[in-house]
């Protein structure tokens, strides 16, 4: 299968798992479920692509872990780089599942859940960052 098009599909996954967050408040555990039901099949093709990733090319040297330039040389090419992109995009989706699940016994509005999910979507971290400082402030 091309590359591009399985950049597409596992982009749309994790889109589809997003809106559902979006609208959780509808139906929150089933909501949930299916963000981490989508979130398991990005982790099933990034094993996927993995595999793949690793069947093309050299064999990694592990130790490039080490440095800047060895990990950005163990993305040089599409497939890898595709493999690091399902990577976030399951992490990210399983973030704000959680983010999702959590939000109600934090007493977090889902305004604001809205925020730290869209966050989350484009700037992994940044977005689980401001969900953790907003939920605990509404904790105490």
């Amino acid at each position: 299968m091309p590359l591009d098009l399985l950049f597409r599909i596992a982009s749309t996954i994790a889109l589809a798992g997003w809106i559902v967050l979006a609208l959780s408040p509808l139906q929150r555990p089933l909501a949930v479920f299916t963000a981490r039901l989508l979130a398991a099949v990005l982790c099933g093709g990034y094993f996927a692509t993995l595999v793949h990733a690793l069947g093309h090319g050299p064999a990694p040297d592990w130790r490039a872990f080490n440095s800047l330039d060895g990990v950005m040389g163990l993305l040089r090419t599409r497939e890898a780089f595709l493999a690091g992109w399902v990577h976030y995009l399951a992490f990210d989706l399983f973030t704000g599942a959680w983010e999702a699940e959590t939000a109600p016994q934090a007493r977090v509005p889902h305004a604001v859940v809205l925020l730290c999910l869209f966050l989350t979507f484009m700037a992994g971290p940044v977005g689980l960052l401001t969900y953790l400082l907003v939920r605990a402030a509404r904790q105490r």
